[in-house]
């Protein structure tokens, strides 16, 4: 039992080499500013858009291929985001949070 969830811990689940849960942040987070660049740009430009799905998927691949390299030196990389992100929603001062 006890090597199991150390195992957990030691090897967090993992898409294509990320921590699950900074791949699924880096998919919302670029998907997003996609979506706002998109709707600027057809307020701007009308119909005549020039803004292609392709410079997203490059951007998410991009992005996904730096967290695979920093979180291959921290494999721990996402538990320490989630918890800074939890520290910052209780409101701890930055000092305590660092």
């Amino acid at each position: 039992m006890k090597q199991q969830v150390l195992k957990a811990l030691a090897n967090p689940a993992r898409i294509f080499y990320v921590p699950y849960m900074l791949a699924v942040i880096n998919f919302a987070v670029q998907f997003i500013i996609f979506i706002v660049l998109f709707i600027i740009d057809l307020l701007i430009n009308g119909t005549d858009t020039n803004l292609s799905p392709l410079y997203f998927l490059i951007t998410v691949c991009i992005v996904h291929m730096i967290l695979a390299y920093y979180s291959k030196r921290d494999p721990q990389l996402g538990q320490i985001i989630s918890a800074k992100i939890q520290l910052i929603r209780k409101k701890i001062p930055r000092r305590l949070a660092a």
